[in-house]
């Protein structure tokens, strides 16, 4: 047996299973977890586990997903750059079909002429402003600690480069200070708010532990780093609940085969290099101070915002769409008026139901209508 299929076996995730509902007895009170990773959402309901969590255990599916929190004023200047003549819209393929407030996306832009062209990295992106001189091509930075360096890469190969055709949207969102503002809006009342995270691995390769211990040390909240195979996820889970059981409150590394104490020390210096803290805007949990990536002073030239003179001023949001509810932990997909009617994978309405790791298009494709 590798040791992927190790995590998966199922004698190992059904004994884990068993110790999940020992201690969600142990606590004699119902539990609300949140993860906050997309691809958290889709392993859970992928893998079944959704379906066996014991009684008195709830799973709420967080702002996790890049496309999801994309705000509609960020999509409404990705569409408005797309329209200039003289721009490339250069973005990751699961940005075209995410709606704007008028219900356009990018896909419909492409349709009326745009050049919108579908990249596979950052740097794909800086490539194609060497090869089109004339034109501006500008990046699309979304996506939360784990894609920032990669787009800091790009801006320090096109500022080497002196490629004065390339630019990006800075729309990064960091992830923490995301948490800190579920924990302030959420419910206080026992069986409403959020009792513990299962954190993203993925963004804690880069950051490491120390940036969640907020969690635990002021709020009081368990907030475990889990994998994504069935077996990482039960650990975490059950290393969470007994936490609970317990009465006491850490930030855990469960991912430890994948995941450093101290995360990825050259990712992060190469997004401090490129980026600083700034204001960022999130769909359903709105503006947060320092959620999100600026460009630093040496490297404004790079901002398309700049760079074209766009404000993200106030926005329409998408009519009945309630998928910033769906992010806040606030209701499930299936309690949205318009799911799995006239929103579906098929013919999306919000953006939750756009990405494959996406709540809404997880909980039509695995739990139905």
């Amino acid at each position: 047996m590798n040791s992927m299929a190790a995590f998966q076996d199922p004698e190992l995730c059904r004994g884990l299973l068993e110790r999940l509902k020992s201690l969600i007895r142990a606590c004699a009170r119902p539990v609300r977890f949140m993860e906050v990773c997309g691809t958290h959402t889709v392993s859970i309901f992928q893998s079944g586990l959704r379906s066996l969590l014991p009684e008195g255990l709830t799973h709420l599916s967080g702002p996790g997903c890049p496309v999801c929190v994309t705000h509609d004023a960020e999509v409404a200047a990705m569409l408005n750059l797309a329209r200039h003549d003289t721009v490339i819209l250069a973005t990751f393929g699961d940005l075209l079909r995410v709606p704007g407030p008028d219900g356009k996306s990018l896909k419909h832009a492409q349709a009326e002429g745009a050049r919108v062209r579908v990249v596979y990295s950052p740097l794909d992106a800086v490539k194609l402003a060497a090869e089109h001189p004339h034109a501006t091509v500008v990046f699309p930075g979304v996506g939360f600690e784990t894609t920032a360096p990669g787009v800091a890469g790009a801006v320090l190969a096109a500022y080497k480069q002196r490629l004065g055709n390339f630019c990006i949207l800075p729309f990064h969102k960091l992830v923490p200070p995301a948490l800190r503002a579920l924990l302030e809006k959420a419910p206080q009342e026992q069986g409403k708010g959020i009792d513990a995270f299962l954190l993203p691995g993925h963004v804690a390769v880069v950051l490491g532990v120390a940036p969640f211990r907020f969690v635990a040390e002021e709020f009081g909240r368990p907030a475990v780093i889990g994998g994504f195979e069935p077996a990482d996820i039960l650990s975490a889970l059950c290393a969470m609940v007994s936490q609970i059981a317990e009465g006491r409150a850490l930030a855990v590394n469960a991912y430890r085969r994948v995941v450093a104490d101290e995360g990825n020390p050259a990712a992060r210096s190469a997004m401090d290099m490129v980026f600083m803290p700034g204001e960022a805007r999130w769909r359903g949990l709105g503006l947060i101070p320092a959620s999100g990536l600026e460009l630093r002073p040496e490297f404004e030239e790079f901002d398309a915002l700049r760079r074209f003179g766009i404000s993200l001023g106030e926005t329409g949001s998408i009519p009945g769409c309630r998928c910033g509810d769906v992010l806040s932990g606030l209701l499930t997909p299936g309690e949205c008026p318009l799911f799995g009617k006239s929103c579906t994978p098929q013919n999306p309405t919000g953006p939750c139901m756009v990405s494959t790791e996406g709540s809404c298009a997880a909980w039509y494709r695995y739990q139905g209508t």
